[in-house]
């Protein structure tokens, strides 16, 4: 499954792909807003909201993309990996990986 990750923190990035990674998904992770963001989201399986740590206007962008492309869209306050982990094992909950 692919995952579109919005928000968390800069020092974090290895960490969340590493997660991912190793529970068989692949991830894109934006924790500073690009230019063109839109255009970068891409159709990805589901969006992933870091809500504690993103700024309005990211939201903004991915919650217009996930609703016009009709991608679902998750929101977790806690941007800690336990959170994104547990996070991903919902949204799978066949996943042997682990």
């Amino acid at each position: 499954m692919s995952i579109v990750l919005v928000g968390g923190h800069d020092r974090m990035h290895d960490v969340y792909k590493n997660v991912c990674g190793r529970l068989g998904h692949r991830v894109k992770i934006f924790t500073q807003m690009p230019a063109k963001f839109d255009k970068m989201i891409g159709n990805p399986d589901t969006i992933l909201l870091f809500t504690s740590t993103v700024s309005h206007k990211m939201v903004g962008v991915a919650v217009k993309e996930a609703k016009r492309k009709n991608i679902p869209l998750l929101r977790c306050h806690n941007s800690s990996a336990a959170s994104l982990e547990d996070v991903i094992k919902n949204i799978a909950p066949n996943n042997t990986a682990c």
